[in-house]
Parts: C-alpha cells; structure tokens; sequence
C-alpha cells in the first residue's frame, strides 16, 4: 500500500527505534497473513460479493451488516481516498521545496484536491480511459517496489553501515503502550487490502480453488522528512521517486474494488435487500456509462476531509475503523464455527481467527485508553449517525416528497437514469 512511503518516520517517532519499528513491520505482516487466511475460509463458506458486509449480514443480521457498510462507504473510503490524494501531493511537492523539512499546508492541500478533481472528470468522461489508467498505474507500482527491494538488497549485500545499524537496533526503544498502538495503526495501513478479494468473490471463477528505509537511512534521515523515498541516499540507491504513479493506481484500484458509494449503490452493499436505495446516487449518465452523481458525491466529500485533515490523523481514522471492522468480521467466522455445521472448501485451525479477534480488541481498546485522539470521536459520532439513518430511512422506510422532487431535478441537470436493475 501506499503507507510504505509516508508511514517509516511515524513508526519510528512512535517506536523511537529502527529495531522495534522493524518488529512492528514485522508483526503488521503477520497480521495482515491472518487476516487474509480467515477471510478465505469465509470467502469459501458465503462466496457472494460485498465483503465484511455480506459475511456479517448472513450472521449477525440487518443492523450491524448496514452499520459497517455505512462507515465504510460513507466515511471509511471517503477518508481512504483524502489520505492517498495527501500522500500523493507531498511527492509532487518535494522537488519544488528542496531542504525543507516540511511543506507548505495550503500548497499540498491545493495539489491533493487537484488530483481528485482531474481523477474525477477522467473517469465520468471514459471508463474506458479510467480502466487504462489504472492498469498503467499498477504496471508502475509494481516496478517502483521491486526497485526499492533490489535497491536494499544491494545495499545489504555491500554491508553497509549495518553492523552500526545491528548495534543500536533497539536503543530508545519505546514501551509505552498507546504509542506501540498508534504505530501499529500507521504500519497496518501500508498492508491494507489484504480483505479486498472477498469484495468481488462473485466475479472469480473457481471461488474454492518498507524495511528497506531502515537499512538504507539512519534513524535521524528518516525523521528529517516526510517522504522518504525522495530522502538524499535512498534516492541515488533506489532510483528518486517511485511513490508519484503508484498514487494514482492505488486510488484507482480501490474504486474498481466496490469502494465508492457507487459500488455501495449498484450492488445493493449500502442497505440491505429490502431497503430503499439511494436512487441518485446508483444512476448512471444517460450518454456514458459512468456513475457520475456517486462521483462527484465522493469528489466533494473527499476535497473537504482535504481541506480539514492531515495523513496522520486520516491513518488514525482509518485503522481504527478498520479494525472494529475486521474484529466483528473475524467473530463471523468463530461464531459459524461454533454454531453452524457448514461445509467448508477451506479451513483454517481456529487458533487463527481467535488471535485475530483478541488483535482487533487490542487495536481498538488500547489507542483509546492510552493515547485518545479527536479521530477516535469521530469515528463513534459517525456509527452513532448511522443507527439514525438506518431506523429512519431503512427500518421505518420514511421517504421525504422534498427528497423525491431534489432527485428528480438534479437528475434532469446531470442527465443521469435509473440502471436497469433498479428500474425493474
């Protein structure tokens, strides 16, 4: 993911360590191997797509299943798309703004909502063209990381400063616990899509079937910028600046993926079966097959959480997010263990999905004893917002005529229709 080029530094002020962030590093990857080993047993017993959404709405029923698609579509992936357009902005800036150790606010904020806008009008303008852009972006990504690999491997091959490194791995060491957590959340992102394939389980065919910086980079070069893969040194190994492409595929892949309010739309993932749908926001435009009013809904709110927030605090936000997520997700499979005889393609030994909930119960307790932050507010004001959305628009079904007249024009002004599936 994309955090392997903003996430080194924070691990490191947070862990106070190379050693220790190495371990986090470490333990995130194991992490996100679990996780992805517990979604492909469920991927094999509810192999439908929608994600988290489908396996806790056949387990858990209506309410949570709409609770977790409302956070993620409406806020989660929202926040996704504001961090990556961030990230992006701080590599475009840093050869305009040599030596400064940080970059002026109201430059990167104008250079991330640019990036939204322009990725906005490509895909309403040709899903074709969009399509395109991402395989390119991908091709992009791939080389940029297997550059910085083959970069310290040779680094490590030639030996050096690593015996230096070795010595001092762990001095400074931080044992606090909010702050091992908080690093935690900002190493976790750079894996995050490990859960994606289970978004798009129906489109398979045969369902059943950053380390590098610590050794390239004292701790002190690291802490000195907030991109470092443009850092002196590691740029002369590692070929300047290969985090600029990879942005653009990764915002683009996660649209592709069912992340946009959109997909939520289409794919009925926004409420359950029975409930009402956000009409405008599932209709595509009369002339082009793109779903414009969803986009330019996600263009809007994204420029905002832009213009209000940092990449810090939007990792905060998403991790633990996506952690109470995943917690609940991982209890869907101990709970079909336990009281559902199914058959199972693919099972993994039940000491995986256990570890995995106590890990989600740790990641989202312990940040809010030992380090609160606003974000962790935020995110419990929103799950609140959504039990009313859910009473009021799902359970009770309440239409507003206003609401009906304002779709009704605005669908007129943007030329979009119904798709096919929710005219019948």
């Amino acid at each position: 993911g994309s955090g392997i080029f903003m996430s080194p530094q924070v691990v490191l002020v947070y862990m106070g360590s190379p050693g220790a962030s190495l371990m986090v590093w470490a333990v995130c990857g194991l992490l996100a191997t679990l996780g992805a080993l517990c979604y492909a047993e469920l991927g094999a017993l509810v192999p439908e797509s929608g994600g988290e959404y489908t396996c806790i709405l056949r387990t858990f029923g209506c309410l949570p299943a709409f609770l977790v698609t409302y956070m993620f579509v409406l806020v989660g992936r929202l926040v996704t798309t504001a961090a990556i357009s961030l990230s992006f902005a701080e590599y475009v800036l840093v050869p305009f703004y040599p030596g400064c150790s940080s970059l002026p606010q109201a430059m990167l904020k104008v250079v991330a909502a640019t990036c939204i806008l322009l990725l906005t009008l490509l895909i309403c303008w040709s899903s074709q063209m969009a399509a395109l852009l991402m395989n390119v972006c991908t091709t992009a990504q791939v080389f940029s990381l297997l550059v910085i690999v083959e970069g310290g491997a040779v680094v490590l091959g030639e030996g050096r400063g690593c015996m230096e490194a070795l010595l001092s791995a762990f001095h400074n060491t931080s044992q606090e616990a909010g702050h091992i957590s908080m690093a935690f959340y900002q190493c976790l992102w750079s894996f995050d899509g490990w859960n994606s394939l289970s978004q798009v389980m129906e489109e398979l065919k045969n369902s059943n079937q950053n380390l590098v910086y610590l050794l390239v980079l004292s701790p002190s070069e690291i802490l000195s910028t907030d991109v470092v893969a443009v850092t002196k040194g590691i740029g002369d190994y590692l070929v300047g600046y290969p985090g600029v492409l990879r942005e653009f595929g990764r915002r683009r892949g996660w649209e592709f993926l069912g992340t946009d309010p959109q997909c939520g739309s289409t794919g009925g993932y926004l409420t359950p079966d029975f409930a009402p749908q956000p009409q405008l926001l599932s209709m595509v435009h009369v002339h082009r097959p793109t779903l414009a009013p969803a986009l330019m809904f996600t263009t809007a709110i994204a420029l905002i959480l832009v213009i209000s927030g940092n990449f810090n605090t939007t990792m905060n936000f998403l991790s633990f997010l996506g952690w109470l997520t995943y917690g609940i997700t991982f209890s869907c499979l101990l709970y079909l263990r336990i009281k559902k005889n199914l058959p199972r393609p693919y099972k993994v030994p039940i000491i995986i999905p256990a570890t995995m909930v106590f890990a989600s119960v740790y990641l989202v307790l312990v940040p809010i004893v030992a380090h609160p932050q606003p974000e962790f507010l935020y995110v419990f004001l929103s799950l609140l917002s959504g039990f009313l959305v859910y009473f009021l628009f799902v359970y009770f079904r309440y239409q507003p005529e206003c609401l009906q007249v304002v779709t009704l024009h605005l669908q007129l002004l943007m030329e979009v229709a119904p798709t096919t599936k929710n005219a019948d």
